[in-house]
């Protein structure tokens, strides 16, 4: 048996990578106000492919204008987001990388604030005796698939080498497969197989309107970590489904937005041991044994050994990077020429803070150091 390696060429459903390194999606808070593609943004994406990441995945774009979750957030809800989109994807292609368009819609999630509409998702919430949150009819099932559809024939058409269904983090599609959000009593709540029918509904529309040979990949959460989620069981049951149904390859993930603090998506605390950097390492092993499409791994890695140690034993196909190509672009790079010193990111989240006002996700902590020793 031949041991995969990290920085050989690899190929999913056609679309050639220079090695198994992908970088996570990100909140960038980079978009101008409506959604479109800014310079800082695309000097990001630029950054990273010219620091040997085999994929880039955008930060999440949302789908439809009552979606959005987040200021500075990408759309693709219409045609005139995709010239701006396509410029970009051109940058990152004459780097020499590949990108993927990462799609999504916030359901419950989504800020009224900022959107002016009323957020909608698998059953309705209310607060202090008012509907925050609607149920979806099956009307407006429709037009979300749609919704979808349309986003990822737009993004095929900037040029994206692929796209990423966001399915994770408690995100509309992630609240429809997790009884925890999902009360509905119609063929879309209840059994695993009814909380999944959108999902799947959803990429059955894309893969006939993009074709057989255009990547599509998930990301989809492992497990929910709360009371009543979706549990480890059910995301491999899941995963199972999406094989079925023609997706290229998975990216596990785990937590929501409402989740324990030590269970979010991203965990704040830098790991202790090789085992504690390994968010869901469990429930990729689960994976390995049940599905046959690669899996792409995300959470706590932060150690070339780690990562190393992953692909060579097979708990995944692709190593996922977040927060450490905030604090580092260059890691990968760094890496692939010998420098095999873990990454400095000490999950404290600070990068994120400076996205919520326009400057952009970026190292807080690396940027004092940098600043300490020029001063």
């Amino acid at each position: 048996m031949i041991m995969a390696e990290l920085f050989e060429k690899v190929s999913v459903n056609g679309m050639t990578l220079a090695n198994r390194f992908v970088r996570s999606a990100t909140w960038e808070g980079l978009a101008s106000r409506e959604g479109s593609v800014t310079p800082k943004l695309t000097k990001m994406m630029v950054e990273l492919a010219g620091n040997e990441i085999g994929l880039i995945i955008s930060g999440y774009t949302f789908v439809s204008p009552e979606g959005q979750s987040s200021p500075g957030q990408l759309a693709i809800h219409d045609d005139r987001f995709v010239a701006g989109l396509w410029a970009m994807v051109e940058a990152v292609h004459k780097a020499g990388g590949k990108i993927a368009l990462q799609i999504v819609h916030a359901g419950r999630f989504a800020d009224c604030a900022l959107t002016g509409l009323q957020p909608i998702g698998p059953s309705a919430v209310a607060k202090d005796g008012q509907t925050t949150c609607r149920a979806m009819s099956k009307a407006d099932i429709a037009n979300i698939i749609s919704a979808f559809t349309q986003a990822a024939v737009r993004a095929k058409r900037a040029g994206f080498d692929a796209i990423q269904l966001h399915a994770a983090h408690g995100f509309l599609l992630s609240q429809f497969l997790s009884p925890a959000f999902n009360q509905r009593t119609d063929e879309y709540g209840g059994t695993l197989e009814n909380r999944a029918r959108f999902l799947l509904e959803v990429v059955r529309s894309i893969r006939e309107a993009t074709g057989p040979a255009y990547p599509l990949l998930i990301k989809l959460n492992s497990e929910d970590f709360l009371e009543g989620g979706l549990t480890r069981d059910e995301a491999v049951q899941v995963a199972v489904m999406l094989e079925v149904a023609s997706v290229d390859a998975i990216e596990f993930s785990g937590g929501t937005v409402a989740s324990p603090e030590k269970f979010m998506p991203v965990r704040p605390g830098k790991p202790k041991t090789p085992q504690d950097e390994v968010f869901y390492r469990e429930a990729a092993q689960l994976y390995q044994a049940k599905v046959g499409i690669p899996l792409m791994l995300v959470g706590g890695i932060r150690s070339y050994e780690t990562a190393n140690d992953l692909i060579r034993r097979g708990v995944a196909d692709y190593i996922s990077l977040g927060r450490p190509l905030i604090c580092e672009p260059g890691l990968v790079k760094r890496w692939h020429n010998g420098d095999h010193r873990e990454s400095d990111c000490a999950s404290c989240n600070s990068c994120f803070a400076p996205a919520g006002d326009g400057r952009g996700v970026y190292c807080v902590t690396m940027e004092k150091k940098r600043g300490k020793a020029g001063g």
